[in-house]
């Protein structure tokens, strides 16, 4: 999920810790578990600091072992030994602990929700588990928690009576959406049937800030992909992506920027193109099209005799990533 989501979620696990009867006691043992849920909620995302040593580095890190099962107790353990030392060691470890693991856990667990996913199964595997259910800002989750807060602030009713709800409503929500996915693909599977279209090796789907549109990426059976959208009922293929076989190809797999790309994710479809000075190598993740471009690129730029003239990894409009690159200057 985002940030601003995250943090929601971390205001409302403090709101629902009012259940506790420990905690509901006592204001200052509420605050330290205030503080506890919020820091928890946004833990595990300090990786974006990664992004200082380059995106490389960043994209192949990030949601990983910060994301991964023994990160989960190390921040858990971290955010209440501070909140010990801030509150001279007078929390209940259980309580104030027991709420911050909760809020660590739910970030963890709603990003597998997402299309990018975690290495949430670290150290057992490190496969980026994404199971394309909601979307990275879900309007009707940050929305309800929003109001929840707001409620909660006004004094107009207890949390106690509020954030049970919230979650019920929440828990109820997901469920939706994984059944709504389900559905949706074996849609896609028999829309795309009957319009006699190549056979496909599977279909993934991923989800859209809206409750009923979904886009599609179908792996087709020589290793490219057909990309578009499901709009209610309405199937529509909106661009194939052919990939390349030229030598420069198989050759920019052992630049460390391309490999960063590649390791975190399956999606990816190469373009060659031949300069006079040389070969750009684009590599495109197939799952993020947006305004007719492929903004999430792994991009090498190669010489005559394939040695490496420079590279790029991240996310950049076409224009940006020239100006990156320099590529005018070769």
């Amino acid at each position: 999920m985002d940030t601003g989501t995250h943090l929601v979620m971390g205001i409302g696990l403090a709101g629902l810790a009012a259940i506790d009867p420990v905690v509901a006691a006592n204001p200052a043992i509420h605050t330290a578990v205030f503080f506890g849920t919020v820091a928890g909620s946004q833990a595990p995302d300090l990786d974006g600091l990664l992004r200082l040593r380059g995106n490389a580095i960043y994209i192949r890190n990030h949601r990983g072992i910060s994301h991964s099962i023994p990160a989960i107790g190390i921040w858990t353990i971290l955010i209440t030994g501070i909140l010990q030392l801030l509150y001279r060691g007078s929390l209940p470890w259980l309580h104030v602990g027991g709420w911050t693991l909760l809020a660590v856990i739910v970030h963890v667990f709603s990003d597998l929700f997402n299309t990018y996913g975690t290495q949430a199964m670290r150290p057992f595997t490190d496969r980026w588990i994404s199971w394309n259910i909601i979307h990275i800002f879900d309007p009707v989750i940050f929305t309800s928690h929003v109001i929840a807060i707001l409620i909660w602030a006004s004094g107009m009713v207890r949390p106690v009576h509020i954030f049970p709800i919230l979650y019920l409503f929440t828990m109820i929500y997901y469920v939706w959406r994984t059944w709504a996915r389900g559905k949706a693909e074996r849609k896609i599977a028999r829309l795309d049937s009957e319009m006699k279209n190549d056979a496909a090796i599977g279909y993934i789907v991923i989800p859209t800030i809206s409750l009923t549109n979904w886009n599609v990426v179908k792996h087709l059976g020589d290793g490219s992909f057909a990309i578009g959208h499901l709009r209610g009922s309405t199937l529509s293929w909106l661009d194939y992506a052919r990939c390349s076989e030229h030598e420069a190809v198989e050759l920019s797999k052992n630049d460390p920027s391309i490999r960063s790309f590649l390791y975190f994710t399956k999606f990816a479809c190469a373009q060659v193109k031949e300069h006079s000075w040389g070969y750009e190598v684009r590599w495109s993740d197939v799952r993020y099209r947006h305004r007719k471009q492929y903004p999430f690129v792994g991009v090498l730029l190669m010489d005559k005799h394939y040695k490496t003239l420079g590279s790029y990894v991240g996310w950049l409009s076409d224009e940006r990533l020239t100006k990156r690159l320099g590529t005018n200057s070769y």
